[in-house]
């Protein structure tokens, strides 16, 4: 299963090219899509809606995320693995909830070039670079192969609840 959370909207093709791309390479996988309608490249409302969603999907899911600022830039691109699913997205804060929730089994910085469809656009790494390496790890592609291993991401804070003295919760 292979979820997809984005900022495309449904306009446009923009998401469902995302699908073709991985039915092309998976016709047996089930893609779920999480939203399209994130506010543009708000990393922090994707990476909420993503710490409200994810914990719901089987353990074996691939979730991923394209809400990407940086598109076309020098960040990086990810996949990590935790024991509650796989998870694909920039490098920009889009998994702050995953780290802060859970524990890393395994990081790369995705690098391999034969997972991915050519030549890479500037502008549309979802199509190009998410969506295919979501696909080939859905056929069982180990993470090990798709990129070099990292031990650090970009995070921002994750915001906690705090009960105050009068019983009341912030946050």
């Amino acid at each position: 299963m292979i979820t997809l959370l984005t900022d495309f909207g449904t306009a446009d093709g923009y998401a469902g090219t995302m699908q073709g791309v991985i039915l092309r390479i998976n016709p047996a996988a089930t893609v779920v899509d999480l939203s399209h309608d994130i506010p543009a490249q708000d990393v922090r409302a994707a990476a909420f809606v993503l710490s409200m969603a994810y914990p719901y999907f089987p353990a074996d899911a691939i979730h991923v995320v394209v809400v990407d600022p940086g598109v076309g830039s020098e960040r990086r691109a990810l996949a990590l693995c935790t024991p509650r699913g796989v998870f694909v997205a920039p490098d920009n804060g889009v998994l702050s909830y995953v780290f802060a929730r859970e524990s890393i089994v395994e990081m790369v910085h995705l690098t391999q070039q034969d997972y991915w469809l050519t030549p890479l656009s500037n502008t549309f790494h979802g199509r190009d670079l998410f969506a295919p390496v979501a696909a080939h790890l859905s056929l069982g592609v180990a993470l090990s192969n798709l990129g070099s291993p990292i031990a650090d991401a970009v995070r921002f804070a994750v915001p906690e609840p705090q009960v105050r003295e009068d019983g009341t919760i912030l946050g």
